[in-house]
């Protein structure tokens, strides 16, 4: 039998109708198992449970999967949606701490430093004013962009 006579037979042995039947489960796992990871990350973040309490939850998750995601969803999907929003308030309060960090050109938290600009520009202002030489001036310029 040749290759396009094999082909041909598989074809017709696999209507499209289960193509699209495989496709769907196929899909149904990925969600299935995406679900089940989820659950599993939000066990083991979850500060209000104590270590029995995480371990209780993750034997009945991966021991009776089905039962137990559903019933995991039903008692904490509420507190489980509270923790991500949570989770994504502090990364955006990160992110956004660092930025205000990064464009004052302060280093670490707290903001307590100052920038290179305000810097440059008491020296420039110290110079206008006579406090400062040209060459102390371009000595402390070099410092600071260095």
């Amino acid at each position: 039998m040749d290759t396009y006579a094999l082909a041909t037979s598989l074809a017709v042995d696999y209507p499209v109708l289960n193509i699209f039947w495989t496709m769907l489960e196929l899909f149904l796992w990925i969600l299935w198992f995406f679900l089940l990871f989820k659950i599993i990350t939000d066990i083991f973040r979850s500060h209000d449970l104590s270590g029995w309490g995480k371990a209780g939850w993750l034997i009945l998750v991966i021991v009776l999967p089905l039962i137990g995601v559903l019933v995991y969803l039903i008692a904490r999907g509420q507190s489980m949606g509270k923790r991500d929003i949570e989770q994504a308030q502090q990364t955006d309060a990160a992110v956004r701490a660092y930025i205000r960090d990064a464009a004052a050109g302060t280093p670490g938290e707290g903001g307590g430093g100052r920038s290179h600009v305000e810097d440059l520009a008491k020296l420039a202002d110290l110079k206008e004013r006579g406090a400062i030489s040209d060459e102390e001036y371009q000595k402390a310029k070099n410092k600071l962009l260095v």
